[in-house]
């Protein structure tokens, strides 16, 4: 059972979800209408919001702000084998921020959703990093 939840608002929750679950593994545990489902990994759930004027986490703030994909705050994914995940994924169309980047715990890339919102791939390369444990 998920114990984390994460937002992601996005521009085609339908295309948000075959990107997660064909990709990732990701579980669809619900998608009671066009713009909203929730999809978890693990403890992960990942609750997938299209921009939506009539209500729910998609919807305008007061000031009339449209919520919008992207920035830079993300999850990440530990992936065995980084490299061959990449060549995957580009093979498939994926849109990358950058290169593979090696940091004090593991490599990492950073991988666009089909809304533009990053996901981190990361494989550890030390075993403190490493989720399971």
């Amino acid at each position: 059972m998920p114990s984390v939840q994460v937002r992601y608002i996005v521009k085609d929750v339908d295309a948000a979800i075959q990107f997660y679950c064909k990709n990732f593994n990701f579980h669809m545990d619900m998608h009671p209408a066009p713009p909203f489902a929730m999809l978890s990994l693990g403890e992960l759930r990942l609750v997938l919001s299209a921009p939506n004027p009539e209500g729910g986490g998609g919807q305008q703030m007061p000031d009339g702000t449209v919520q919008q994909p992207g920035g830079w705050n993300r999850f990440a994914i530990e992936v065995e084998n980084l490299e061959s995940t990449v060549e995957t994924l580009r093979k498939a169309g994926a849109h990358f921020r950058n290169n593979i980047v090696t940091g004090v715990g593991g490599k990492q890339i950073i991988v666009d959703d089909p809304s533009g919102n990053p996901v981190e791939l990361f494989q550890p390369v030390l075993n403190e990093a490493r989720l399971k444990k």
